[in-house]
């Protein structure tokens, strides 16, 4: 089995470990902390499309939800936050994605300078892995209402593989991506509010957005539910490579808040 992998990666590559311990180090600063908040989100993401070419001026274009099949695929996703002084917001997200495909294509596939025959049996996995440090403050924050806007820093991790009995291919691509972020909310009352909120950038470069509208529910003081749909859509066009996806999420959040001592009133800005 011949075996070809190519990468397509940053020069600087961001350390993630030292963001991390930042961010702890800075929530520990108790004196400036009002909310500390982790959020789980779940569910179910299916496949709008996914067209891919590589590379992008010589390479096959082709999809990896028409020419192979893909299924319906169980997601998660974590998030840490904290609220300070009730309208600033920092935030850290993982976000890992895989889809796999499989099929026959009816035609010839040159894919990362690989060569597949028609109706060849293949198989591909599409991974897209994100991590995103977030920085948001709330110009309306008020009982009804919550309107904050803010900046994302996201690390993407795009892997893609493609292969069948004879051979295999990958490309990867790990990069630092800017994005403004949004958040939205209307507590319609002590107990349910509606959420809009995401990331999203156009630029000559391509396009990112990761939206999500959702109903809340207060549950109890701590803990908050939310169910509704998501949308992760984008890509780029360049001669590296050509790649454009739609992903439809049907999820389920939970979120748990730390409440600080001494706190009389619990903000109710969700996330």
């Amino acid at each position: 089995m011949r075996y070809h992998r190519k990468f397509d990666i940053l020069k600087m590559k961001p350390n993630l470990h030292s963001i991390c311990v930042l961010f702890l180090i800075f929530s520990l600063n108790k004196s400036a902390i009002a909310q500390a908040l982790v959020d789980i989100e779940t569910g179910s993401v299916m496949t709008g499309y996914n067209n891919i070419r590589i590379p992008g001026d010589l390479g096959t274009l082709f999809s990896l939800k028409d020419d192979l099949k893909s299924k319906t695929k169980i997601f998660y996703r974590l998030r840490a936050s904290y609220t300070l002084q009730s309208r600033h917001m920092i935030s850290l997200l993982y976000a890992p994605l895989e889809i796999k495909s499989a099929g026959r294509a009816p035609y010839k596939i040159s894919f990362n300078g690989v060569f597949f025959d028609a109706d060849t049996d293949l198989n591909s996995i599409y991974k897209f892995n994100s991590y995103r440090l977030t920085y948001r403050y709330h110009l309306i924050s008020q009982t009804k209402i919550i309107l904050g806007l803010g900046f994302t820093a996201k690390i993407r991790d795009a892997n893609i593989r493609l292969y069948s009995t004879k051979q295999t291919t990958e490309r990867t691509s790990i990069g630092f991506v800017p994005i403004i972020n949004f958040n939205f909310k209307w507590n319609i009352n002590e107990a349910w509010g509606l959420l809009l909120n995401g990331d999203a950038l156009v630029a000559p470069q391509g396009r990112a957005e990761d939206i999500q509208l959702a109903i809340t529910y207060q549950c109890a003081d701590p803990i908050n539910i939310r169910v509704g749909y998501r949308i992760l859509e984008g890509g780029t066009d360049s001669n590296s490579g050509y790649g454009f996806v739609l992903f439809h999420y049907a999820s389920v959040g939970f979120s748990y808040t730390f409440k600080k001592r001494g706190t009389k009133k619990r903000l109710m800005i969700n996330k």
